[in-house]
């Protein structure tokens, strides 16, 4: 299950949670940590969960890995949603967690089918609402 390149393993609640997000729409994100050698899901926010709820539930100084479902009304007047990929790696962070987090998130992201946009984050202006929409137009 590991991958050679970074060592690191999935746990299989983390694809079938995603899964849960993605088609019964059950979270409004999840937070996934590296827990060991393994990525593991940390928490998962209720569908009535705002942004504000999910940026305040990443640590200040560790990395992340988190996915957001961003619900957005289009120019044109249509309800529309894009599931964001968002790799949290603040600034204050230990240099060896960012190292460890930065080898895996690829390999991580391709066992989460079905994220339309990706986003780096190093402090909460690069992940601001604003960005979050601009990027899903």
């Amino acid at each position: 299950m590991a991958n050679a390149a970074s060592g690191m393993a999935v746990e299989d609640e983390c694809k079938l949670k995603f899964l849960e997000l993605k088609s019964k729409r059950n979270y409004r994100f999840i937070i996934f940590r590296i827990d060991g050698q393994q990525v593991v899901v940390e928490k998962l926010g209720n569908p009535e969960e705002t942004y504000g709820d999910f940026t305040a539930s990443l640590p200040a100084n560790e990395c992340r890995y988190a996915v957001f479902d961003f619900d957005f009304i289009t120019d044109e007047n249509c309800q529309k949603s894009k599931i964001f990929f968002i790799a949290w790696s603040p600034d204050s962070s230990r240099v060896r967690m960012k190292m460890v987090y930065a080898s895996s998130k690829d390999r991580f992201k391709r066992e989460l089918d079905g994220i339309q946009v990706e986003l780096q984050a190093t402090d909460p202006s690069e992940m601001s609402f604003d960005i979050i929409k601009s990027r899903a137009l």
